[in-house]
């Protein structure tokens, strides 16, 4: 299924997104995640590809096992920046190859010395997507602005031209201040970008993830957080129902507000992905209907 058909069906789309093992790790790894997962049901399950630039990407790989053995709608990542037309054209033939009807264009990270492939910008794969292949593509956006761009308005121009080359929605970064992301919508949707956008949500469960991933992101950390580190960061079981209380706080904030989906950014943790869906699954299903 197309995922844009999810948009048209519900009020509110749900996901999670997973990323595969490294390349020479048993991919087997990944199974007890998704097992776990499965009777949750989320609406799709969106799989990262390479970090730094790699092309042995796994995602291929896992997105048939998504499909195949889970019963579970695949989005699979795919970047360019280091990439032919031909390569690009060669992965979207195996994501064909196994069913899989949805891809979310990424730019990619740059390779130092790496000499400029056929594509620079994500906007450009999305393009070339459209033109060769009948699939949806997703594509992503970021609430506090690409850290590339001069300022939040050059960004969202930007991710103007992703959208009217076909992209049928979007997936944003993580952010932890719901505020900031309304107020970003605004300015989104004033700039006639129409296509649903799902908002990004990361549980802060390990004190880790503090120096890791938000770090690399640059997403703003509110008071709240700092707060919540600073007293529990010693404490890895009540930092976990901290994070896990946050990231329901947020979602509720969300829900009420109307956003088109919540995408979940679960770090392959079942735990947190069943935790945070049991608390916010009733809300889901009576914004979406279900009796």
């Amino acid at each position: 299924m197309k995922i844009s058909n999810l948009f048209q069906q519900k009020k509110v789309v749900y996901s999670f997104e997973i990323f595969p093992p490294k390349v020479n790790d048993d991919i087997s790894k990944i199974y007890d995640t998704l097992t776990q997962l499965k009777d949750i049901r989320p609406d799709y399950i969106s799989i990262t590809y390479s970090a730094g630039g790699s092309k042995n990407s796994r995602t291929a790989e896992l997105a048939k096992i998504v499909k195949d053995n889970y019963g579970i709608e695949p989005l699979a990542h795919l970047t360019c920046i280091n990439s032919t037309k031909q390569e690009v054209g060669k992965a979207l033939q195996d994501l064909v190859d196994i069913g899989v009807e949805n891809v979310l264009a990424l730019r990619g990270d740059r390779i130092e010395g790496q000499v400029r492939s056929d594509f620079a910008y994500a906007s450009e794969l999305v393009k070339y997507i459209k033109s060769v292949r009948d699939m949806d593509v997703a594509g992503a956006c970021y609430p506090e602005g690409h850290p590339e761009s001069a300022n939040i308005v050059e960004d969202i121009r930007h991710m103007k031209i992703k959208v009217d080359n076909g992209v049928s929605h979007l997936n944003s970064q993580l952010f932890f201040d719901n505020d900031d992301y309304l107020k970003y919508l605004d300015m989104v949707r004033l700039a006639g970008i129409d296509v649903p956008i799902q908002a990004g949500i990361m549980p802060l469960v390990k004190a880790s993830q503090l120096n890791g991933i938000v770090k690399m992101t640059g997403a703003k950390l509110p008071s709240k957080i700092s707060r919540m580190y600073n007293k529990f960061a010693d404490d890895p079981d009540s930092l976990m129902e901290a994070g896990i209380a946050y990231a329901t706080d947020q979602i509720v904030d969300l829900l009420s507000s109307g956003v088109d989906g919540i995408h979940l950014y679960i770090m392959n943790n079942a735990y947190v992905a069943r935790r945070i869906t049991q608390n916010v699954q009733p809300l889901i299903d009576k914004l979406n209907g279900a009796r």
